[in-house]
């Protein structure tokens, strides 16, 4: 049985990918994932913010009292004393895991303004990153700021990532354009190698007695598979760009169903925080009795046989299928 899949020129011996998560934090957690089949992994994000302050405390130590006796100069620290923070340590975790595995590690970015940090995506490919995931994590509060300076951004913040390295770069979206799929498709032309459907914004909360703004994370489940099933479905056939789902991956039947929308892979964090990597193999095994029992013998047979384009009633998966859905409450 032939579970290989192709995502942004990298043969993969499955469609399972680690995404971006804190697992990739361990050299060793990595490794065992590995051996229990994931086929890539995505490295936790590297923030905009993380390296705008690792820059901005180089510049403190460097000017900071330059003018004042020597001796005071003892207290301050010395310049390979500068590689202990958070971007150099990033970039030795990348070091660290192309050392220890022999699947592809993809570094994760996210920001969104124009400036130094998509420099840091060199950096990255330097320290051996196989590949780029950018994570524009912007919600526009400017009542000022049109809908087209907001896609603007996201084309401009990848044609400076591109143009800046070798590597594939991958797009990590929201679902939240006015036309996705034109987006998508604008995306795809400015030459991003894959689209990530779909990142997830972690939303606050108020702490009635603090009266404080808190953060919250709530992990995934299968149901939210639902909408980078339809986007994917909708898509695939109509741009080069390979095809990522993340969100709900839990169980060998969202990654068949992800499969058979058009996904190339499918990503997965929640689930491997939950029960580790043994997850993987769980799910590996899962699916190759499915294959088995329904007579598949390849990902490539199944992948897109669910799609806009294959199904028999295409508008299932758009409007009509919001009719069903209502009246089925009933």
């Amino acid at each position: 049985m032939d579970l290989k899949t192709s995502y942004m020129g990298f043969e993969l011996k499955n469609p399972l990918v680690a995404s971006a998560s804190p697992l990739s934090a361990s050299v060793d957690t990595i490794k065992e994932l590995e051996d229990m089949g994931i086929a890539a992994v995505v490295m936790y994000s590297l923030f905009e913010e993380q390296i705008q302050r690792d820059a901005h405390e180089i510049d403190h130590f460097l000017t900071t009292f330059s003018e004042s006796y020597a001796e005071a100069l003892s207290y301050f620290p010395e310049p390979e004393e500068f590689h202990n923070m958070e971007a150099e340590e990033y970039l030795d975790q990348i070091r660290k895991l192309k050392e220890a595995v022999d699947i592809p590690v993809i570094g994760s970015l996210n920001g969104v303004s124009p400036g130094g940090w998509i420099k840091f995506a060199q950096k990255m490919e330097e320290a051996g990153a196989d590949a780029l995931e950018l994570n524009v994590y912007y919600i526009p509060t400017d009542p000022k700021l049109t809908s087209q300076e907001v896609e603007q951004i996201y084309l401009d913040d990848l044609k400076a990532v591109k143009s800046a390295v070798n590597i594939p770069v991958a797009m990590k979206l929201s679902p939240y354009f006015s036309s996705f799929a034109n987006m998508a498709h604008r995306l795809d032309k400015a030459g991003a190698d894959a689209l990530v459907l779909f990142n997830r914004f972690y939303q606050p909360d108020i702490d009635l007695e603090t009266l404080e703004v808190v953060p919250q994370i709530h992990l995934s489940n299968s149901h939210e598979i639902q909408l980078p099933l339809r986007w994917i479905a909708i898509l695939y056939g109509t741009i080069e760009a390979s095809l990522a789902a993340t969100s709900g991956v839990h169980t060998a039947d969202d990654v068949l169903k992800l499969v058979m929308a058009g996904a190339d892979v499918t990503m997965m964090a929640s689930v491997l925080l939950k029960e580790g990597p043994r997850a993987v193999s769980r799910i590996l095994e899962n699916l190759q009795n499915w294959m088995e029992e329904h007579e598949y013998e390849s990902i490539s047979q199944m992948k897109g046989s669910m799609s806009y384009q294959a199904v028999a009633e295409p508008a299932a998966l758009v409007r009509a299928n919001y009719i069903k859905t209502l009246q089925s409450v009933r």
